[in-house]
Parts: C-alpha cells; sequence; structure tokens
C-alpha cells in the first residue's frame, strides 16, 4: 500500500529483485515504511490509489496484504482494507499474505510456524466470528524466501479453514511450483516467468488459473511467462497489473497491452483473460466478468469505433473510456474537454 519511488530508481538502475530484497529494500524497506504510517494515511492513499483504478475500468480488486508480516501488522492491513470496502463503489476480494516476505530476524522455517500456528488461527478465528472477510491465502515461493514444502504447508493451512490457494510461484526460478501447486489444488498460480514443460502439464491437468503479470516482467527485465503454451497446454489464463512500489501501474488496459505485444496474447485472449477469467481466478464468475443475464452489470461505456481500442491505444484508457458502471450504477466518468464545452 505503501509509495516508495526509490524503487523504481534502482531496479532502472540495474539492481535484480533479490538484489533489492537481501540489501534490506523492497518488501522489507515497505513493510518498514508502511508501519510507520498512520491508519488514516493508509486508508487516504489506499482509497485515492482504487479510484485511479476505477477511472482506467476496473471494477473489481483482488487485494493482497503482505506488507505487515508480524500478525498485528497484517490485522491492521485487513482492518483498513475492510473500511475501504464501505467507502469505495468497486469490489474488493481480499487475500491474506502474511508470507510475503520473512519476518524480521526469522529464519524461513520460524516465519513458517509462525503463520501456520498462530496467524492462521488467528484469521481462523475472525473470519468465523463474521470480523475478517478474506477470500485467499497467497505465499511468495521462492529462493531465499518460501521453499516449495514451506508453501505447500502454508496453503494447505490455508485451505483447511477454507481459503482459495492463490499464490506467487515460479517467478525468478523455476521452485516446482507449479507442480505443487496443481498438487494441492491450488486455485490460481502468478508469474510463472520460469515454469516448467511439466508445471504446464499439472496445470493444465488441474484447470489451475496462470495469472499473467506482463507490467512486473517488464519493469524487472525478467523473460516473460511461456503464455502461449501455456494457452496450447489448455491452462486458464487471467491477468493482473500486480501493482505494488515496483510496479506502479493501475491501469490493466496498460497490462492488456503488454499482454498482447509481450507474450503473444491476442486481442481477444487480453480481453477474456482480463474479465472472465479474472472473476473466475477470484471464485466469482457467477456474479461478474462476462455481460449475461442474471450477472451484475458491472461494464464501462467507451469512445471508440470497437472494443480493440480499449487495448490499442496504449495509455490513453481514459479517453477511450467515458463512463465505468458498477451493479448498473455509472461510478465515474472521465470528461473530456469536449464534454464540458
Amino acid at each position: 500500500m505503501h509509495i516508495h519511488i526509490l524503487f523504481g530508481k534502482v531496479i532502472l538502475a540495474g539492481a535484480t529483485y533479490m538484489d533489492i530484497m537481501n540489501s534490506g529494500g523492497g518488501i522489507q524497506y515497505t513493510v518498514e515504511q508502511t508501519n510507520k504510517a498512520s491508519d488514516a494515511k493508509l486508508l487516504s492513499v489506499f482509497l485515492n490509489r482504487l479510484k485511479r483504478m476505477v477511472r482506467a475500468g476496473t471494477t473489481y480488486v483482488e487485494c493482497k496484504t503482505g506488507y505487515g508480516l508480524e500478525w498485528k501488522s497484517e490485522l491492521r492491513l485487513l482492518n483498513i482494507i475492510k473500511s475501504a470496502k464501505s467507502q469505495m463503489h468497486i469490489g474488493l476480494s481480499t487475500t491474506y499474505c502474511g508470507a510475503h516476505a520473512l519476518q524480521k530476524n526469522k529464519s524461513a522455517e520460524e516465519t513458517t510456524n509462525d503463520i501456520i500456528n498462530n496467524q492462521i488461527p488467528a484469521l481462523k478465528d475472525l473470519i468465523q466470528n463474521g470480523d475478517c472477510d478474506v477470500q485467499s491465502i497467497d505465499v511468495f515461493c521462492e529462493k531465499g524466501v518460501f521453499d516449495t514444502d514451506q508453501a505447500r504447508r502454508i496453503l494447505l493451512a490455508g485451505k483447511e479453514i477454507g481459503l482459495r490457494a492463490n499464490f506467487h510461484g515460479d517467478e525468478l526460478n523455476n521452485t516446482g511450483s507449479a507442480e505443487m501447486g496443481a498438487e494441492i489444488e491450488a486455485h490460481a498460480i502468478s508469474h510463472l516467468e520460469e515454469i516448467s514443460d511439466a508445471g504446464i502439464k499439472a496445470m493444465a491437468d488441474k484447470k489451475t488459473f496462470a495469472i499473467i503479470l506482463p507490467y512486473t516482467g517488464y519493469i524487472l527485465r525478467l523473460k516473460m511467462p511461456p503464455v502461449r503454451k501455456m494457452i496450447e497446454a489448455g491452462v486458464p489464463i487471467a491477468l493482473g497489473s500486480d501493482f505494488n512500489p515496483n510496479a506502479f501501474s493501475s491501469a490493466m488496459p496498460v497490462t492488456m497491452n503488454l499482454a498482447c505485444v509481450l507474450c503473444h496474447m491476442t486481442l481477444p485472449e487480453a480481453l477474456v483473460a482480463a474479465t472472465i477469467n479474472s472473476a473466475a481466478a477470484l471464485g466469482i464468475s457467477d456474479k461478474y466478468g462476462s455481460l449475461e443475464i442474471g450477472k451484475k452489470a458491472d461494464l464501462i461505456l467507451c469512445r471508440c469505433p470497437s472494443w480493440e481500442h480499449i487495448i490499442y491505444e496504449f495509455g490513453d484508457h481514459e479517453h477511450v473510456i467515458k463512463h465505468v458502471m458498477k451493479e448498473g450504477v455509472i461510478v465515474h466518468t472521465n470528461y473530456l474537454e469536449e464534454d464540458i464545452e
């Protein structure tokens, strides 16, 4: 949630993601700055970012915690997300991501045990008492963070309390995350830049969603996930912006354009991945993600000859998108000078 523009400067200077983390930057720095900020400040910043997403046509967002790590701080972020839900005309699906990085001065195993033995039971109590609304659990399965076995244990503990497994995998290294995720019947796996052929087959067999985040690969100079190979194998593809301090883009039309240019998706594939498949990856496709009788009327009205211009006009989406509608009500209008005149 916390802005820190220095991430962009360091990355653009040539540092890798793990270089930044190992030097005390990245997630750990953001955790430190988030803990210093007041609840009011975090909520204000969060609401402003959600408004930017709405202007770009988004009506439903998966929002992860993960910049707290310790339970007290994670709970604080969950409460801020809960507050935002009541103040914005946007749908929010909450993902608990206490396993985003290692806790300060703790090993991966110590952090894993704290999450399984303390944080998840506390989260279960909150959910059962109606004090918390969380749908999914995430873990950063990566070398130097949580290994595949630790990630599996955390995800299974989350599934035991009714959360969907929706996690980071095979981003910087091939860790067997895709195979593990398919094995435990994870709902979705994000990133997958380093997925193996065996991982693709495993995900295809279980119909595990691949959440592709092209802006992250672009800004970190990573190779792109083998999206065409995944599609041909039958892996369902969804798209996400991965909005965070080192991937500071809140606009899904930009994500869709990058998916076409960098991941070789067709425009119709990008549209499906950003709408109905994204809704399905969040478990809400029965109500959202497509224009069908009986579903919620979440849609955008555009100033363009065809829908392809939403993707085609790179970075000009606020000109293309005129109205954003949430459940049948216009919640935002992007005015142009000619509209005012």
